[in-house]
């Protein structure tokens, strides 16, 4: 279990066995080596220091610990979050947490998941690790998704391309079809929890989800702010949006034969052109975000 102890020093305690992976892992991020006595290795680098000792107890010094503990050294070596979750965080309350992934992408879908909590299940999705899926890489983001799913009740909203173009081109309005999916996502889990309480990572202005919710006569107790992540519940929720988005790309670049990169840049710009010049120009309704101004960028000679 780690503590911090003083303030300016982590303090942990690990299995040995984990010092080649954690210097492998430091090599990569730029840290100096050194093997003072008593120790395994010293790991530094500016803003941040490392020390293994030979009985497993691991330090960690600096100005930039925090981010180097919150973003590695717990979902990677620690599997404990005590650190970023101390107990004065933890609000028991039942509630839902809403979040989406992949609004931002121009290939693959949209997706948006709910998951509720209470009590101990929300301590329970602190201990598995459920942190703003930002901060988390690809495969530990699937491999908690696993977990929360094992044990929470949930809901989640797939939208592809296809469908995805269709709905859009209903709204006409990105932060309206946004509201239409979590309004979704929301009233299931509503219906089958009994649940009313529900955080959402708000993504515009307040009125549109609370308008959305009434046309659907769901009466609920919304909260809505912006880096709602915070709460270890919309943090699961997160996790799970962004899960069935890593695996809705993973599905699409299969039947595409092309591995299809995230965001919106020149690379998604690239092998768009290379989707296009094999299959047409309305291959990109299949795999991509029609109304991103990267479609003119794919099909502009």
């Amino acid at each position: 279990m780690a503590k911090a102890n003083p303030p300016n020093c982590f303090v942990a305690t690990i299995d040995t066995s984990l010092a080649r992976k954690l210097r492998e892992d430091l090599l990569s991020q730029g840290f100096e080596f050194s093997e003072p006595p008593y120790t395994i290795f010293s790991a530094k680098k500016s803003g941040l220091s490392c020390t293994l000792y030979l009985s497993g107890k691991l330090t960690v010094q600096g100005k930039d610990k925090e981010e180097f503990i919150s973003f590695y050294l717990e979902p990677e070596i620690l599997k404990d979050f005590s650190y970023t979750y101390t107990a004065t965080h933890i609000d028991p309350t039942p509630r839902i947490g809403d979040d989406e992934s992949g609004k931002g992408d121009f290939f693959g879908p949209l997706c948006v998941a709910g998951v509720y909590a209470a009590g101990d299940g929300i301590k329970e999705l602190i201990k598995i690790g459920a942190k703003d899926s930002k901060k988390l890489n690809d495969q530990t983001i699937l491999t908690i998704s696993r977990e929360i799913k094992k044990s929470f009740p949930h809901k989640i909203l797939m939208v592809y391309p296809e469908k995805y173009n269709e709905l859009y081109e209903k709204f006409r309005n990105l932060n309206h079809l946004l509201g239409w999916c979590h309004a979704t996502v929301i009233e299931t889990l509503v219906q089958e929890t009994g649940c009313r309480k529900i955080i959402l990572d708000q993504f515009a202005p307040a009125e549109l989800m609370i308008n959305t919710m009434k046309r659907k006569k769901v009466d609920i107790d919304l909260t809505q702010r912006p880096r709602a992540e915070e709460d270890p519940v919309v943090a699961a929720a997160s996790i799970l949006a962004r899960a069935a988005y890593v695996e809705g790309m993973k599905k699409l670049s299969e039947k595409m034969d092309v591995i299809l990169p995230k965001g919106a840049s020149s690379q998604v710009i690239q092998i768009g052109k290379q989707l296009v010049s094999r299959h047409g120009a309305d291959i990109l309704k299949t795999v991509g975000k029609l109304h991103f101004k990267t479609k003119e960028a794919i099909i502009d000679d």
